[in-house]
């Protein structure tokens, strides 16, 4: 399986072809226009699903499944974190997926790596099923301080208790704030770069030849300021 993520900066229908050069199974795009503005099935190659959601039409979360893979929402869904969405992901793998789009809001509790915070404490992940949380978590451990509660050092913790882990870390050995490869770079200034995006599995899926790839400000930034995760081979 491979499963990509890519917060595409809006006006998917203009840049489709190069995040489709990289054929994945799951795709996972954040600020990703409603699909009204263009016709999936017509435009985007073999197709099977593409879910959306959000409230601007030009840019939400969109999920995308190919080859012998489906997706659909899960139950359980809740507007109160409109952006963590789960969805089940059946094939030639099965897993639960969170597509996440971490935002701010105006109750701070609830702003950006707060809102996955708290969406983790609503789910009550199952550790008895494969699971991927993928997407823009918009937060870094650098600023944990500004968080008492619910910062993201926090949420990496709540996960490994539950054997789900960053697989960039895992494979890397880099520390979280650490991180050597940016994700983003802001304003699309190659001396803003940060780490923002993530692809977190449980620990069984990731295996010695499950790969993480990031994209490079060479060959992305004339698309976006976000870089792609490409993950491969999760079992």
């Amino acid at each position: 399986m491979r499963i990509i993520t890519w917060n595409c900066n809006m006006a998917f229908r203009k840049k489709w072809t190069k995040i489709m050069a990289l054929q994945p199974d799951i795709l996972v795009l954040l600020e990703c226009e409603h699909p009204s503005k263009y016709r999936p099935k017509q435009v985007i190659p073999n197709v099977n699903q593409f879910l959306w959601f959000g409230d601007n039409e030009h840019k939400g979360v969109g999920i995308l499944s190919f080859n012998t893979y489906h997706i659909k929402l899960a139950k359980g869904y809740t507007t109160a974190f409109k952006y963590i969405i789960p969805i089940k992901v059946t094939g030639e793998q099965k897993i639960d997926l969170f597509a996440i789009w971490a935002m701010p809001d105006k109750k701070k509790a609830n702003s950006y790596v707060g809102q996955i915070w708290n969406a983790l404490q609503y789910y009550k992940i199952s550790t008895r099923k494969p699971i991927v949380l993928i997407g823009d978590f918009n937060s870094n451990a650098q600023w944990d301080k500004s968080r008492k509660i619910g910062n993201h050092t926090q949420v990496v913790e709540l996960l490994r208790r539950k054997k789900i882990e960053s697989i960039y870390h895992l494979k890397t050995q880099e520390l979280p704030s650490e991180e050597t490869k940016p994700t983003i770079f802001l304003l699309k200034k190659l001396a803003k770069p940060f780490h923002l995006d993530y692809c977190f599995a449980s620990k069984k899926m990731i295996h010695d030849h499950t790969t993480i790839q990031v994209g490079n400000y060479e060959e992305w930034i004339e698309w976006s300021d976000h870089m792609p995760l490409i993950i491969d081979n999760l079992v």
